[in-house]
């Protein structure tokens, strides 16, 4: 365990530094600075507290064991083991959360992310299921106090969504939704379906941390805009300015289509903030591929071709396969209680890394 308290002591001896820095008249005035420091120093705060935490639950332990040595009064004896009991408690549960928090953190997990929502097989109910799950992701952010903003969307015919892509806004908003990304499967009876028949359908979620400018360059010569009138269904023009883009990353081929906002330039910046986080997730992708399948976590970060997870509306089913859990409260989760499921996510990730920690 010193080698640990080393580690412990170094983290917070960082932790109090990056204050001192913060405070420094040439750090405050660089904008992309005090966002980078800031942003490390969240990420330590937690291991910090707990071990302030953890080292008061030591001391308590200890002061109540040595009292003990001095004292004659059989009451105040029974009264400080029950003491010592109590913090020596605490201080084990605080001893299994540090090695927890010690385990090497994603660097993305305290960024906004942007996902992406495809209709996949089954056509309009595929497109229906779509809008169901950008509801639940609503529900569930509303919940969080993160914030939602679309930034490109396709409806169908009838209601649901082609495809739909926003950002969420909101501190550790990676750290949760990026078990959601992969194939998610319904089954169900189509509001089309006469017969009555339970139909297979799917939607494909993609979850990408934003990136920030200085960490994915798009130089001008490498990109393509075109613009034109927007569109609503059925191709008919909205407005009279030409103010939707479409920005073709050439290197990539990338193509990010905007619309959403009434002035060109709003729809270029969301459209390069979506074509940023695309990027830094083809870059994550590769970094991955290179570390190779045998070190990665058992639940993964959800592959946009892996099937994740089934919700079946007859027998009120979700079932997660990475972990092979199943909870019969899809009306809770479908209304955005994902509390549940995701804990059991997070869980299964952290105990698998606990069980074969990183070289």
């Amino acid at each position: 365990m010193a080698a640990v308290i080393d580690r412990l002591e170094s983290i917070k001896k960082r932790y109090h530094d990056i204050e001192v820095e913060m405070s420094r008249p040439a750090v405050a005035s660089d904008h992309n600075q005090v966002t980078k420091l800031a942003r490390e120093q969240r990420t330590l705060r937690e291991i910090v507290n707990t071990y302030d935490e953890y080292r008061r639950a030591q001391h308590e332990m200890e002061s109540a064991r040595d009292m003990q040595k001095h004292e004659k009064d059989q009451e105040m004896q029974e009264y400080l083991r029950s003491e010592e009991r109590r913090a020596a408690a605490k201080f084990g549960e605080l001893e299994e959360k540090l090695k927890v928090l010690l385990l090497p953190k994603d660097p993305n997990d305290d960024r906004d992310v942007v996902v992406e929502i495809q209709g996949a097989e089954g056509g309009e109910e595929a497109a229906l299921f779509a809008a169901d799950l950008f509801r639940m992701y609503g529900k569930w952010a509303e919940k969080k106090g993160w914030k939602i903003e679309v930034v490109e969307v396709s409806p169908s015919e009838k209601g649901g969504f082609d495809k739909i892509a926003f950002e969420i806004h909101g501190h550790g908003a990676y750290s949760l939704m990026k078990y959601e990304g992969g194939v998610h499967r319904v089954q169900r009876v189509p509001k089309t379906e006469a017969q009555g028949r339970i139909h297979t359908s799917a939607a494909t979620v993609a979850v990408m941390p934003e990136a920030d400018p200085v960490e994915v360059e798009i130089k001008p010569e490498d990109l393509e805009i075109k613009t034109s009138t927007s569109t609503g269904p059925g191709g008919q023009s909205v407005n009279t300015t030409y103010s939707a883009i479409r920005m073709t990353h050439k290197p990539t081929g990338l193509v990010v289509s905007m619309q959403d906002e009434k002035s060109q330039l709003q729809n270029r910046e969301k459209a390069l903030r979506v074509l940023r986080a695309r990027l830094y997730d083809l870059k994550l992708a590769e970094q991955q591929a290179a570390i190779g399948a045998e070190r990665r976590s058992m639940v993964g970060t959800g592959g946009r071709s892996e099937k994740i997870r089934t919700y079946n509306f007859k027998e009120n089913r979700v079932t997660d396969h990475r972990i092979k859990l199943t909870l019969h409260k899809l009306d809770q989760v479908i209304a955005g209680d994902l509390d549940e499921l995701n804990a059991a996510l997070v869980a299964a990730d952290q105990a698998a890394r606990l069980e074969n920690p990183p070289d």
